[in-house]
């Protein structure tokens, strides 16, 4: 017989940076019930969902708070309380709900997080992947009228700084080139050296130049101080995109040729 099940079953998945991190979770809901404080006690070890464990997965080391946790899977346990929660990755991933005896050597990481309310319920248990940036990501967990937020680290500096030495190792192509320097710029790493990067890049594809490379290429130019070459990438990435109608872009050089004081 099949029928619905009463939490179904989720999984979400986000890449941080170069990392992929994986949520598998059941989703109970409301249905008229008060959760936090009474079907959740409050001060009480809660498996954070229902059924199996709420498993997290990382494919690289992250830090939570100022511990490093291993690539791996791990169980997200958490303890509400009114106006904190602490939030737990449990080695042990394999248990139907809380294990049947607690192991607090197996707690790998535990972070203390503020309560914050909501204007409005949420009925279903729910889980987000917030704040993204390059370097860092939250865990959101939402329900009732309640948000909680586990912040974390991933090493995309580390990763892509590695990356980037073995490809320059080589032989690298004009989108190695690129990709390195738009990382150096946007990660506020040696101007001049994403300025020679982007600068190959673009003599590399000059027969069939690319007006979101140009776009790059103006942008490194003037955070490296030089004005002049910067207005003349911008201008040649307006037309080429002008060409293809990408309006986005068109709009974007103009106004930095326009904060730039082009003629």
């Amino acid at each position: 017989m099949s029928a619905p099940a009463p939490s179904p079953f989720s999984t979400l998945k986000q890449k941080v940076g170069l990392t992929d991190v994986t949520l598998e979770y059941s989703r109970p809901s409301m249905k008229g019930r008060t959760i936090f404080g009474d079907l959740v006690p409050y001060g009480k070890t809660w498996r954070t969902g229902a059924n199996a464990n709420t498993k997290i997965t990382f494919s690289t080391d992250v830090t939570i708070g100022e511990k490093n946790v291993a690539a791996g899977t791990y169980a997200v346990y958490t303890k509400p309380n009114e106006k904190s929660w602490d939030i737990m990755l449990y080695s042990d991933s394999d248990n139907w709900g809380n294990p049947k005896e607690w192991d607090a050597a197996k707690v790998v990481a535990s972070t203390n997080v503020e309560v914050q309310k909501m204007p409005m319920k949420i009925e279903t248990f729910t889980a987000t992947f917030d704040d993204l940036t390059n370097n860092n990501g939250v865990l959101g967990l939402l329900w009732e009228d309640v948000y909680v937020g586990m912040p974390f680290t991933v090493p995309t500096e580390k990763l892509v700084m590695a990356s980037i030495d073995e490809v320059m190792k080589g032989e690298p192509n004009a989108s190695a080139f690129y990709d390195a320097a738009v990382y150096y710029k946007t990660a506020d790493k040696d101007i001049n050296q994403a300025l020679t990067w982007v600068d190959k890049a673009i003599e590399m594809t000059k027969e069939d130049p690319k007006f979101w490379m140009l776009r790059q290429q103006s942008l490194i130019h003037a955070k490296a101080g030089k004005t002049a070459t910067a207005i003349a990438a911008a201008k040649q990435s307006l037309e080429l995109a002008e060409k293809v109608g990408n309006e986005g872009y068109v709009k974007m050089n103009k106004a930095s040729l326009e904060e730039w004081g082009a003629k």
